[in-house]
């Protein structure tokens, strides 16, 4: 990944952990907690693609793993985020930007589902049964419910700020100037080949010359070039 992209994913999700862990988590909505994490990462992962999707989704993961009050083992929030933000970035639209907000929005619900099966099923498996006395139909619900409204204030303004740090004004403005003096070049070659094969080529581009002059001339007036 490049730098711009690790400094803002790292920006972004410690922005949405401190927020979802200082204020979301602290609003006792019942059901689920609405999922900042998820939402930036499929903000990011819809821009980077599969790969940098992944990468954000492990990283994202594995600090929210780590950062108190986490009460579960490391690791495990950190492979959910990383498979969401891969089949996330498999969808990423061209150009970065979105053309309609129902895919975005059905892709937001399929995350919030599947993020909550897969943390069940991942705690499953290491021996965590909180999900059986919480209600997992009430949770599935919530969860999309939740992050659906939570969606439109995210997901666009984290791709608007991706597109953006991906857009570097200086990288540009050194390729078109390099596209500009290669491109001078191959017209100076292209007029040395064409004045070489002319009859008299040197002669007449001499006469050009005095004949360009003197419309410079006549067109600037006392300020001669």
């Amino acid at each position: 990944m490049r730098v711009n992209r690790i400094l803002l994913s790292s920006a972004l999700v410690v922005v949405a952990l401190v927020i979802q862990v200082s204020v979301l988590a602290r609003l006792h909505l019942p059901g689920a907690v609405p999922d900042l994490m998820l939402l930036t990462v499929l903000g990011l992962a819809m821009v980077y693609g599969h790969v940098g999707g992944a990468l954000v989704g492990f990283g994202a993961g594995l600090l929210a793993d780590l950062a108190p009050p986490a009460d579960h083992a490391a690791g495990r929030y950190a492979l959910v985020l990383c498979v969401v933000g891969y089949f996330a970035g498999l969808i990423k639209p061209e150009n970065g930007r979105l053309k309609s907000a129902t895919g975005p929005m059905l892709v937001v619900v399929a995350a919030a589902v599947g993020s909550t099966l897969l943390y069940a099923g991942v705690g499953a498996l290491v021996g965590d049964t909180a999900a059986r006395h919480v209600g997992m139909t009430s949770l599935l619900i919530t969860a999309a419910l939740y992050d659906l409204l939570l969606a439109p204030f995210v997901v666009p303004g984290v791709m608007a700020l991706a597109r953006r740090a991906d857009n570097d004004p200086l990288a540009e403005a050194n390729s078109g100037t390099k596209a500009g003096n290669v491109s001078s070049g191959w017209i100076s070659s292209g007029t040395g080949l064409r004045i070489g094969g002319q009859r008299g080529g040197l002669g007449s581009l001499k006469a050009r010359a005095r004949t360009r002059t003197v419309r410079v001339g006549r067109i600037k007036g006392v300020k001669r070039l």
